[in-house]
């Protein structure tokens, strides 16, 4: 068992071994995660479920999340072509350094051989061994809206992927199954465009300006209105960029002398702000009850380190959807042991907002729970509004703060104006004050698109990662070759995937990342699992052990789907 896999076991995951009467593959382990008795989708593999869940009243709904363990076979492969590819990027790097093999990467000049060197060669081994030998399923320009469909330039190389050359060539109507378009309002053509041109028309395509100096527009003030109205909040602040919205706002609410309690798969931009604060920093399992408390436990009885004394203040820092791993953060038991503790909750719903709940406002909507049990309510608009910038939502006391505290608020240039119209409109179509049914429309087709998706790659013996609620689909690849033939097979078939590998995940479990979107067509998805499945069988990539059934599982929105397959 891997150490990533490992560590999905202690987070209260089940482990569940083969039963006698069905054939088990390669080491016969698969993880789930359910609560409460339910229809199963898939026939489980049946033994004692270790799951330890925390309190299962409080949950008002099924909550199916699956991990499929590593085959031990595939692990050990996986581990041997890295240790290959390892071994030939020293000879490579020996050749290199004797001049026997041209070395085309960026190196110290002569003149500075003496100082200080300002990056070591050690730290970039991966990209100039592993990385470049798959670069060209990264990067690659688009000349078009990134819709259900997109326009790709051709590119070519003639130097192994060091550099790229324009072929001069469209590649036309690609599906797009890796943009985190989930209500398909990235689009060129409908209201929100329409209204972004007039706002453009009226105030232009820019500020010049901080929200403080000359930046402010009465836009703004009415999409701040807007947001705070739709996340059920007193009060919200909004930013011109996502990234910059949690890491130079976590900062702006913790210091020295407060604990951080981060969830291990947390965004690069939480990290981030949560070293930048300089606040101590504390590592919990993924979705981990039992790990959190334990954290929060040991920071109330033994305080700072050396000085025992208590902490200034303790901040819980999790996502709504992780979008690696596909998985749904256990928020009602979060806010149990946030209130137990008397901590802070830092929600990042970045990738649920919009994309969850019946109403579509996020993980708090999708699990019914009151928005004011959440301190500081974290979001995007990059995602399911097709805009840019980022929102911190939560009591008027603290936005008023982050006003003349956050950088991000006071030093940042305003967002443009065309890019808030955009999301007041995407917003109010959301909530349905634009007199019509298109946003309940968006959300019921992206949760039936979601459930029909997993479904289908689970029955063509895949394996996939995360909650049968969420949009975010990873499905495992596994080894280091076939993370750049999966990319460029499916881009043959004129499909677009998202393909990742170390490090951005553990070094063993490369995948594709698909994101589902209320804009692909049954028939656009039928034809992208047509491709992935023929991939899938040319690259061998049909590693689990589930036996589908025909009895669907319980979504959180209606079942019309199901009867119309």
């Amino acid at each position: 068992m891997t150490e990533s896999s490992s560590n999905k076991l202690l987070n209260g995951d089940a482990c569940q071994r083969s039963s006698k009467d069905k054939k088990s593959g390669k080491n016969g382990f698969v993880k789930n995660h359910c609560l409460f008795q339910q229809p199963q989708k898939y026939r489980r593999l049946r033994e004692k479920n270790h799951n330890v869940v925390r309190n299962p009243s409080l949950y008002n709904k099924p909550f199916v999340e699956s991990f499929e363990e590593t085959p031990l076979l595939v692990a050990v492969l996986t581990y041997m072509g890295y240790g290959i590819l390892t071994i030939f990027g020293y000879l490579r790097d020996f050749m290199r350094h004797w001049n026997i093999e041209k070395c085309s990467v960026a190196r110290e000049r002569e003149a500075q051989k003496d100082f200080v060197p300002l990056y070591q060669d050690f730290e970039n081994f991966y990209t100039r061994n592993l990385y470049t030998r798959i670069r060209d399923n990264w990067n690659r320009p688009l000349c078009g809206v990134p819709g259900s469909k997109m326009d790709l330039v051709e590119q070519v190389s003639y130097d192994y992927n060091r550099t790229f050359q324009n072929t001069g060539k469209i590649m036309r109507n690609v599906i797009n199954m890796g943009s985190y378009n989930y209500l398909g309002f990235a689009e060129n053509v409908g209201k929100c465009a329409d209204a972004a041109i007039e706002v453009t028309k009226k105030y232009g395509a820019g500020i010049c300006g901080t929200r403080c100096e000359m930046g402010n527009l009465d836009i703004h003030e009415e999409m701040e209105e807007l947001v705070a109205r739709f996340l059920g909040v007193e009060s919200a602040l909004t930013f011109g960029m996502g990234f910059a919205t949690n890491s130079m706002n976590i900062p702006a609410l913790t210091g020295k002398g407060c604990l951080i309690l981060s969830d291990e798969l947390n965004h690069a931009s939480l990290v981030l702000g949560a070293r930048l604060s300089g606040s101590t920093i504390r590592v919990f399992k993924h979705n981990n009850m039992v790990s959190l408390e334990k954290l929060l436990r040991d920071a109330i009885v033994h305080g700072q380190p050396r000085t025992h004394r208590p902490w200034k203040k303790l901040l819980i820092v999790v996502e709504g959807i992780y979008s690696m791993e596909g998985s749904i953060v256990r928020l009602p038991e979060v806010i149990a042991l946030k209130k137990r503790y008397k901590a802070f909750l830092y929600l990042d719903e970045a990738h649920s907002i919009g994309a969850l709940g019946p109403n579509g406002k996020g993980v708090v909507d999708y699990f019914g729970l009151d928005p004011k049990d959440v301190d500081i309510m974290m979001g995007t608009f990059t995602k399911s509004f097709g805009a840019a910038g980022g929102y911190i939502g939560g009591s008027a006391e603290l936005i008023e703060y982050l006003r003349s505290h956050s950088h991000s608020a006071i030093y940042a240039t305003s967002m443009p104006p065309p890019v808030a119209q955009q999301i007041i409109t995407s917003m109010t179509t959301i909530m349905g004050e634009d007199g019509t049914t298109l946003g309940a429309d968006r959300l019921r087709q992206l949760s039936e698109n979601t459930t029909y998706f997993r479904r289908k790659l689970r029955e063509m013996g895949f394996i996939i990662y995360g909650n049968d609620d969420s949009p975010v689909v990873p499905m495992m690849l596994y080894m280091p070759a076939k993370i750049g033939a999966f990319g460029r097979e499916m881009l043959q078939r004129n499909i677009g995937t998202v393909v990742v590998g170390f490090p951005a995940t553990p070094i063993i479990e490369s995948r594709a990342r698909f994101c589902v979107s209320a804009s692909h067509t049954r028939e656009t998805l039928n034809t992208a699992l047509e491709a992935i499945s023929e991939v899938g069988d040319l690259l061998h990539l049909k590693y689990s052990r589930y036996q589908p059934t025909v009895t669907p599982g319980m979504g959180w929105m209606s079942e019309e789907s199901y009867l119309q397959d």
